[in-house]
This record gives structure tokens, C-alpha cells and sequence, in this order.
């Protein structure tokens, strides 16, 4: 049975349905927006990886062509080829609000996948992306800490407009991409012309505004057709062996993140780590993976301390110190511009080479080819 949430997001109405496709997903939802319509599946494996050290999360995005209405113009005639630009920038997008959401611990391979099915060319389905992954999840039987809404906020003659269409994101002074919970904000994304801090802030506060909506439906499809959640205890940490590691690493680490030259940082890190290791020998020599989470955690413990408690950075510069800076030009001679900016240890090589017309790119999009 398909289930159905609308609500009134700008000028158009924002849907969330379920139970219609891809019923063996672990979770699925179809987003439309105007006549632009994202199918986004979760699933999660049913077996753990307890070898990996990290979430193995992968989110994809795709964008056909055929949803735009078009035959794509390669010459196969084929949807084909790697992930254009947009799809690549927009599947992180669309992974950053979600990931500080699983548990800390997850460590079933989870994939997300949006999919644009259909396209108005008025309504960018990056957004939707991000709305429809919160939904599926929270509907699935994946532990997830949502939801989270999104929301892209423009700025046409001196008016915040939500989710401006594409015309208008091309005459707006202010691009920006907001996503939130109900209570607050774990992801901003864009880009604007000389705005006031203040302009934004008002920008991120209108759009959190705006996203209470999405959640609100997001709730309600949980309510009607959301899976049981799995059964996920996070892991406690051994306090014995924390404390353990904590007397034998605090201080030495404390100084070693005082040092001023990177690669000797980073070498004094590695080096403080074996030497724990070494030194909790045999007993705990099955532990490596737990060891090393733990030395991480002090590791960001005593970062904290360093920048809120004792006022500075980690190499010691307080926080409105600048490295030493340095530019130069013209360093490669057979291209038509160069230049090496060196901030510190930071050092960047731009290299320039002007093309003319016929170097143009041609670009398919769904909302038209473009060259560049």
C-alpha cells in the first residue's frame, strides 16, 4: 500500500511516498517537487564488519537523462559513463547530514542511492536527494538518529526564497544549502556575492525555519510503514584499558602535539602509539583496533582541551595567527600563467592555460548542455 505525506515548501508542494517501489529495499521513498521526482533506497547489510575501524557507509546519486525528457547525445546513445561532477559533489552532499547519524560503532555496509527519475528543469533535485535519504532511513530498520530535513535558500531582490528554482539561483546574490534536525543545524553548504555575516546568519535561521515541515512529514511516514528498528548495543569502551592508556599516553601526547612542524607532529604521534602498544604488551596484544580507537579518542580529548581550555592551536599559533605567506609567479615557462602560494607548510601550484572556442567542453545536464 502506498502511503503519502505533502506540505507546502515555497511555491511548490514537497511529497514523501512509500510503499510503491523497490519493496525489498531495506527503505524507499519517492520525493517530488514540482514534477521532479527522487526514488532514494537504503539498505544495510544483515552481517557486521567488526574489522573495520570506520562506517561503511557509500551514498550514490544519479541523474538520467531520459528523466529530463532527452535522448542522452553520447554516441551510443546510452545512459553511460562515469559520475558527472554534479553527481559526485551532490552524493557528498547528500552523505554529510546523514553520517553523523548512524552509531558511532555501525559497522554494517550501508548504501544509499538517489535516484533523479524525473525532471521539470525548474526544480534542482539535489535537495531532495537529502530529504528522501533522512526519510528511507528512518522508515527502514537501520538505526539512525534522524530525521534531517534540507533546504536550499536563495536571495532574489533583497527576499530569502526558498528552494529558488534554477532561473532564479542564476540572478540570486546568495546560494546557500541547509540541512537540520529539529533542533539544530549539522550541515550548511554555499556560496554567495559579498554578503554580511549577518545576511547568512539570518539566511541559515530562515532555512531551518523552512526544513520544520520536511520534518514533520518525515515523522508521520515513520508513524504509518516504518520497519522495527535492529537491535544495536554500542560497544562499551573498556574503562581498565582506557585508563590504562590514558596514564601511559596523556602527557606524552599533550607534548607532542605542541610541536610546531607537522611531519615531527605526526612522527611523534606514531611513534607515542607504537610505544603504547608495546608497552600494554601480549595481554592485550588481540586489541590492536580497540587500542587505536581509544588513543584516538585522546587524542581528540586533549585537541579540545588545547583550543578551548588553553586558547591555541595545536602548533602553538593562537587562533588569529597566520602562518608565514609567501607567493611567487611565473615559475613554469611554457604555460600562459603560474604561481605558488605557500602558507607555512601549506604550498599551492596553480597552473593556467588558455584554450580557445574550439577547446570548449560540451557538457550534458538535465537542465540543458552547457559548454565550458
Amino acid at each position: 500500500m502506498e502511503i503519502l505525506f505533502q506540505a507546502q515548501i515555497g511555491k511548490e508542494t514537497m511529497s514523501l511516498r512509500s510503499g510503491k517501489l523497490a519493496k525489498q529495499a531495506s527503505g524507499s521513498v519517492m520525493v517530488q517537487y514540482g514534477e521532479t521526482m527522487v526514488l532514494v533506497t537504503v539498505v544495510a547489510d544483515k552481517n557486521a564488519r567488526p574489522e573495520v575501524d570506520f562506517l561503511p557507509l557509500s551514498v550514490e546519486y544519479q541523474e538520467k537523462i531520459y528523466s529530463a525528457g532527452r535522448i542522452p547525445g553520447n554516441y551510443f546513445r546510452r545512459e553511460i559513463g562515469r559520475p558527472s561532477e554534479k553527481e559526485t559533489l551532490t552524493a557528498r552532499l547528500t552523505d554529510r547530514p546523514l553520517r553523523p547519524l548512524f552509531a558511532k560503532d555501525w559497522r554494517y555496509e550501508t548504501q544509499v542511492i538517489a535516484t533523479v527519475l524525473s525532471m521539470d528543469k525548474a526544480n534542482d533535485p539535489d535537495v531532495l536527494s537529502i530529504n528522501g535519504a533522512s526519510a528511507a532511513l528512518m522508515i527502514s530498520d537501520i538505526p539512525f538518529d534522524g530525521p534531517v530535513a534540507c533546504v536550499r535558500v536563495g536571495r532574489v531582490d533583497g527576499a530569502f526564497v526558498v528552494n529558488p528554482t534554477i532561473e532564479e539561483q542564476k540572478v540570486s546574490d546568495l546560494n546557500i544549502i541547509v540541512a537540520g534536525s529539529r533542533t539544530g543545524i549539522n550541515m550548511v553548504e554555499g556560496g554567495c556575492d559579498v554578503a554580511k555575516e549577518s545576511d547568512v546568519l539570518d539566511a541559515i535561521f530562515f532555512a531551518h525555519e523552512q526544513l520544520q515541515p520536511i520534518i514533520d512529514m518525515q515523522e508521520k511516514l515513520r508513524e504509518s510503514v516504518g520497519k522495527p528498528k535492529r537491535e544495536h548495543t554500542p560497544r562499551e569502551k573498556d574503562a581498565d584499558l582506557t585508563a590504562r592508556i590514558d596514564s601511559l599516553a596523556e602527557k606524552r601526547m599533550a607534548d607532542a602535539l605542541q610541536a610546531p612542524e607537522k611531519i615531527a607532529r605526526q612522527k611523534a604521534l606514531s611513534d607515542l602509539k607504537a610505544a603504547v602498544i608495546t608497552e600494554l604488551g601480549e595481554e592485550f596484544a588481540d586489541r590492536k583496533s580497540e587500542i587505536k580507537e581509544i588513543f584516538y579518542d585522546l587524542e581528540r580529548r586533549i585537541l579540545r582541551d588545547i583550543i578551548l581550555n588553553q586558547g591555541h592551536r595545536i602548533d602553538g599559533r593562537g587562533f588569529t595567527d597566520i602562518r608565514p605567506i609567501q607567493c611567487e609567479a611565473a615559475l613554469l615557462p611554457r604555460v600562459h600563467g603560474s604561481g605558488l602560494f605557500t602558507r607555512g607548510e601549506t604550498q599551492v601550484l596553480a597552473a593556467m592555460t588558455m584554450g580557445s572556442g574550439r577547446d570548449e567542453q560540451r557538457v550534458e545536464t538535465l537542465s540543458g548542455n552547457e559548454t565550458r
